[in-house]
């Protein structure tokens, strides 16, 4: 590991100007490139204290041996000097973007005699035209095929082209008509180009003139009683609107853009292009990278528009290029692109209106993308077993923890705060063990004493699991002094969590909470009851969301209940950071390690797991009213009590006799309605915020049924 001092160069002798900038490792190989406004402020910053760096940038300048630049007159000129550089030495520690597959393109070769209509993959050839690139090229097929019947353009190779012009008698495609035939002369050189330019101009989406231009001849034709030309031009119209409908409009006025969206996490990032043409999108394809540099969104674009218009040229750059983060600065990228289109390009966030919607769509391809690498990668047999082994290495285990837990604290501002456990077994996610938590034992806001609680709650239901079986002989434990609390925080018989216990309050257990589109029953062991045993297996490995204190607090409830064969460690969000108790530094993975993606997506599926339930107990207590806190009254009986007096007004301000009026509520229950609405607080006067008065409209009152329970 070489010192970033040993390469500094000298004060004064890095110039403050444009330019460009390249380091090198010991052996002389380009590691990374990079642009730079003012290069003696760019990599001034790269000479700094070492723990101040991104963990990304600290270990690029210290696999690096020296750095040189050139410098250049404008901030464009150190763009495409750059993105020069970066394809010339492929850089390791640059941003590259990966297809998951060769897209294919509708390609007209308007460079030969004959141009022909076929699909294309891989790098643009000059002269040939091309339209796309489509995610299948069963579409462009399809859409050909339609097409060929209005502009019947050559299609076949050059080897059968060559055959059927010496033997004087065409394909199949031209006996059906889908083809002119220029291999025997049905039309000459100069007709066939012709029919190629129409069929370019209708797929560039000028297709309005021609449409109508058909429609004329159409009606013309059926004028002078030419009625099966009329009808030929009326099918090809229809095959023409046929092939229009694959491409639906989404923006007005022939709008020519490209949409880039960009979904990322802390390791990958995964970028989607829609390429619309004449309103219509007329291709889409997607990349998926490592993020092996410090790079926030706005430098992902810039590194994607580089690779996307890197070899483009003339209208292959189109008039707009929407996009989710502008590079800063921005001026030279767009006048970059404005060079290449050789047109001024217009680079911005779309803000509103149907450019914003279509940019949502392009996002959401862009998670699903991402989320669909991911899944990939995850359901890898050797990925996994790759990974359970760098964490045991890692964390110095004895073997792969083929069980994971892991347990993460939610909140809003300290209110409603809960917990998740997820678990994963073989590298894959167990959601029918999921549970999810209450913090029960203080109010407040304590992410430490949270992860104390809940990983000692687990943990005792596991020991009494153990003990109803006689699998674990446990100490005598000394009881508390009357009227102290238990050494755990938990009054004696508390249930562990909320809704009826399936045995005594003691050994309740956490509800299953299964994951919204998770079917899965427990498969566990059974009990004598025949229900799964619920906590029976010990992980071997516990993994907090957190640093230091959070690892300290679950080590310290396994310590307080005996348990010494369940390894433990977190994981910090800010710098990834492995930390193990009793350590004061962390365990730092490589960023392209296996099981540090492995540890990531745990945690984030116990982040996910808890916001959803803590987002979910908002909801429910923002619903919540008076009648929900009555004991026995059910969701019939409320409604029918709001139905009958309309409002909770009107509820309150009624008689226990009234009350008694409402079908199936008795006077014992009328009494306890009374009761609560009473205790309860009224709510604030409704005040109209144009005119400051209160209102005392009964219907601002009203409590309908879509709103039941409304606070009062």
């Amino acid at each position: 590991m070489a010192d970033p001092s040993s390469y500094r160069p000298k004060p004064g002798q890095i110039p403050d100007s444009p330019g460009v900038y390249k380091f090198r490792d010991e052996h002389g190989r380009v590691i990374y490139v990079g642009k730079a406004k003012s290069l003696r402020q760019r990599l001034s910053s790269y000479f700094q204290d070492l723990a101040n760096l991104h963990p990304r940038t600290r270990t690029m300048v210290t696999t690096a041996a020296a750095v040189e630049w050139t410098v250049v007159s404008t901030e464009v000129e150190a763009l495409q000097l750059e993105y020069s550089w970066i394809k010339e030495f492929d850089p390791r520690f640059n941003v590259k973007y990966r297809d998951d597959k060769s897209y294919p393109s509708l390609a007209v070769t308007l460079n030969e005699e004959f141009p022909r209509v076929q699909v294309m993959r891989g790098p643009k050839k000059k002269g040939v035209r091309y339209f796309g690139p489509y995610a299948h090229a069963w579409a462009i097929r399809e859409t050909v095929d339609l097409m060929l019947r209005v502009f019947p353009v050559r299609t076949c190779s050059a080897g059968v082209f060559k055959r059927s012009a010496q033997i004087g008698r065409p394909c199949l495609l031209g006996y059906i008509g889908k083809c002119s035939a220029p291999c025997v002369g049905r039309v000459t050189a100069d007709e066939h180009r012709e029919l190629a330019e129409e069929f370019c101009d209708f797929m560039a989406g000028r297709t309005g003139a021609y449409l109508r231009r058909l429609e004329q001849r159409m009606q013309e034709a059926a004028e002078d009683m030419e009625y099966e030309k009329a009808a030929r031009l009326r099918d090809d119209i229809g095959a023409l609107k046929r092939a229009m409908e694959k491409n639906a409009v989404v923006l007005a006025d022939a709008t020519d853009a490209d949409l880039i969206a960009v979904a990322e996490d802390e390791l990958e990032a995964a970028v989607q292009i829609f390429h619309v043409r004449g309103g219509r999108v007329r291709g889409q394809r997607g990349w998926v990278t490592d993020k092996v540099e410090a790079v926030d969104t706005a430098d992902l674009v810039e590194h994607a528009l580089q690779q996307l218009y890197g070899e483009e040229r003339g209208d292959a750059v189109p008039k707009e290029v929407l996009v989710p983060a502008v590079p800063e600065p921005a001026e030279p990228v767009a006048q970059w692109l404005s060079e290449r289109r050789g047109s001024r390009v217009d680079l911005r966030i779309p803000q509103r209106g149907d450019k914003k919607d279509l940019m949502t769509t392009v996002q959401r391809n862009a998670q699903q993308a991402l989320a669909l690498h991911k899944t990939k990668r995850a359901s890898d047999l050797t990925t996994r077993s790759r990974a359970l082994e760098e964490i045991a290495g890692a964390l110095e285990l004895d073997s792969a923890p083929l069980r994971i837990e892991c347990f993460d604290i939610s909140h809003l501002q300290g209110d409603d705060v809960v917990a998740s456990m997820v678990v994963f077994e073989d590298g894959l996610a167990r959601k029918s063990e999921y549970r999810r938590f209450q913090i029960k034992s203080f109010a407040g806001q304590d992410d430490v004493r949270s992860m104390h609680e809940v990983v000692g709650r687990r943990f005792r239901r596991y020991l009494q699991e153990k003990q109803r079986t006689g699998e674990w002989e446990e100490e005598p434990r000394e009881e508390p002094a009357a009227g102290e609390p238990p050494a755990d925080g938990l009054a004696p018989g508390e249930p562990l969590a909320d809704g009826p216990a399936p045995e005594a309050p003691a050994l309740a257990a956490e509800a299953p909470a299964l994951a919204p589109d998770d079917t899965e029953e427990s498969s566990g062991p059974l009990d004598d009851s025949g229900r799964p045993k619920r906590f029976a297996y010990p992980p071997q490995l516990v993994v907090v969301d957190g640093g230091q204190p959070q690892v300290a607090a679950a080590q310290r409830a396994l310590s307080e209940l005996g348990i010494d064969d369940v390894a433990v460690c977190g994981l910090a969000k800010r710098l990834e950071e492995v930390w193990v108790p009793g350590e004061d530094d962390p365990v730092v993975l490589p960023r392209s390690s296996e099981g540090l993606y492995l540890l990531q997506r745990i945690r984030d599926e116990a982040h996910r797991f808890a916001i959803t339930y803590q987002r979910s107990k908002r909801a429910k207590s923002l619903r919540s009213g008076p009648l929900d806190a009555v004991p026995g009254l059910g969701e019939s009986r409320k409604q029918a009590l709001l139905k009958h007096f309309g409002s909770l007004k009107r509820l309150r301000a009624a008689t226990i006799e009234q009350i008694c009026e409402v079908p199936g509520v008795g006077r014992k229950t009328a009494e306890t309605v009374a009761a609560a609405l009473t205790r309860a607080a009224p709510a604030a006067p409704a005040v109209n915020t144009a005119t400051g008065e209160i209102i005392e409209d009964e219907a601002a009152n009203a409590a309908p049924s879509a709103n039941r329970g409304t606070r009062s």
